[in-house]
């Protein structure tokens, strides 16, 4: 009869709603059929954790949040074909391979993807993680929980990248960063020479502005409230930017492209900025939602303008990423100096977890990355 065996860990642990992460000695089992067990080098911090955390996404506590991991694979499953122990990964979100989404190309809209995602432990109700008392901790957030020393998530999430890269700025690739690019990339498939506007200049909408960039856009407009953010926008390759607390984003947008954006994005979850996108769309022109504002959010929009001018409203989820594919293609252009998503990181210690939370909830930090290595 076999037993389970072990390996010690520190966790940011959230234990009620908006209270702190707290750091806390745990463990977590080996890896089991399909699984990889990663230690975890450093993990970036996405808007949804926070959402998580205030439970405005109702997952279960207490819970080990992080979702945009990167490491070092420490050990494998004995189903594991194609990762080795040592290897570089960055860890993105789960899906189940098997529903009509995954095999027609769409993982990010799987029908398991929320259970998978969402639901607090495995898809059979159990936990890989206990506290120091023995007590489960819910996990498996994003199909790995890498607000921790070590991570557990299953192969196909994890994806092997190359060792050239730094491997402490990669795990905001596994969401945010891809969101932003795979949005622009994937799933409005802006064109060379077209116009591009991005609603938001954090994380999500700057990474936008940066693949608007690799895939040809001449105009490329920023909008946000930040001149921080505003003055990055233009560094990274925006042509325009729009402070919105002072000009008519609308009217600015229409002015600019001589009528109205063939392409937008809309990254900050607030149903008043998606109307202004929408109006700022050119006949036959697209927006694509990735914002998550609370649950049962409503939005509205002038239903003869959507319809007279052939405008589309596309929900985005992940980038509509293949993330074995899309997540190393990122890593690529980022060597290749055509990425520089770099320029939107800050560094924080583990220790350190709750303010990096503070300083992206006050706008401070555009991308939070924690340094977990060596720091727990």
């Amino acid at each position: 009869m076999s037993t389970t065996e072990y390996t010690s860990i520190t966790a940011a642990v959230t234990r009620e709603k908006e209270g702190p992460f707290t750091l806390e000695e745990a463990k977590i089992r080996d890896p089991k059929a399909d699984e990889v067990l990663v230690k975890v080098v450093a993990t970036g911090m996405c808007h949804t954790d926070m959402i998580v955390r205030d439970q405005d996404y109702p997952v279960p506590l207490p819970l080990v949040l992080g979702h945009e991991g990167a490491g070092i694979v420490e050990k494998v499953g004995p189903l594991v074909k194609d990762i080795e122990v040592g290897d570089h990964v960055v860890l993105s979100y789960g899906y189940c391979s098997k529903c009509s989404s995954c095999h027609s190309g769409h993982e990010p809209y799987c029908q398991e993807f929320y259970p998978r995602n969402f639901g607090g432990s495995d898809m059979e109700g159990n936990n890989a993680i206990q506290d120091a008392d023995g007590n489960p901790l819910h996990d498996h957030f994003f199909s790995q929980s890498s607000f921790a020393t070590y991570a557990l998530s299953l192969e196909s999430n994890t994806i092997k990248v190359s060792k050239d890269a730094p491997i402490e700025l990669l795990g905001p690739l596994g969401c945010g960063i891809q969101t932003g690019a795979g949005a622009v990339i994937n799933s409005l498939k802006v064109k060379p020479g077209s116009s591009f506007v991005t609603f938001g200049a954090g994380a999500v909408g700057l990474s936008a502005v940066l693949a608007a960039q690799v895939a040809g856009a001449t105009t490329i407009i920023a909008v946000d409230v930040v001149p921080s953010r505003l003055e990055l926008a233009k560094e990274l390759g925006a042509t325009h930017v729009i402070n919105s607390k002072e000009e008519d984003a609308v009217e600015k947008v229409r002015e600019i492209t001589g009528g109205g954006a063939l392409f937008a994005l809309e990254s900050t979850g607030i149903p008043a900025v998606l109307r202004q996108g929408v109006d700022s769309l050119a006949t036959l022109g697209t927006i694509g939602v990735v914002g998550a504002p609370a649950l049962d959010t409503d939005a509205n929009f002038d239903v003869n303008d959507l319809l007279l001018g052939g405008k589309s409203i596309q929900g985005i989820v992940e980038g509509d990423s293949t993330t074995k594919i899309f997540i190393p293609q990122l890593v690529e252009l980022y060597l290749q100096g055509r990425f520089a998503f770099d320029k939107l990181v800050k560094y924080y210690d583990f220790k350190d977890i709750n303010q990096a939370a503070k300083d992206s909830e006050d706008g401070i930090t555009l991308k939070p990355i924690i340094r977990i290595a060596d720091n727990a």
